[in-house]
């Protein structure tokens, strides 16, 4: 069973699955995150959505990349859980299914490829307090404990 994080699914609202890669990026006592401006500021873990025929770790580096415009390695499967929300910017109902790895950011190629993202490092235990959902601020709190 997956755990689930954040809204019970409404009664009588049709989900559709969203799996999804992110990725926690430690460096240098920080965590390298994702703000989403747009509908509003939004701090994230860097990832998602694993497009169809595509694999996590694929994946996983190309939501990377169009979110931070960072380059990752060594990525390595932390958990998963489940979250059921809106994603306006698809006008869709998903039950999202979050794969969590644990990456190295190699280096900066350039600013995000994503238009309304910006790449920010934070100290992990703010990273547990602000993410913008409960099942990224799980992670980053299991994260911060370890380092």
């Amino acid at each position: 069973m997956i755990r689930r994080f954040g809204r019970t699914p409404e009664n009588g609202q049709r989900y559709r699955m969203r799996p999804g890669a992110y990725a926690l990026l430690p460096r240098n006592g920080k965590l390298l995150i994702t703000c989403q401006f747009a509908p509003q500021p939004d701090l994230q873990l860097p990832g998602g959505g694993i497009d169809p025929g595509e694999s996590p770790i694929p994946a996983l580096h190309r939501e990377v990349y169009e979110e931070t415009g960072w380059k990752i390695a060594k990525p390595r499967k932390m958990g998963v859980f489940r979250r059921f929300a809106f994603m306006p910017e698809y006008g869709l109902w998903a039950e999202k299914i979050c794969h969590i790895y644990i990456a190295r950011p190699l280096r900066r190629i350039g600013p995000p490829a994503e238009d309304g993202h910006e790449a920010l490092w934070i100290d992990p235990q703010e990273a547990a307090m602000r993410l913008g959902n409960a099942g990224d601020r799980h992670f980053a709190a299991q994260l911060a404990a370890r380092l």
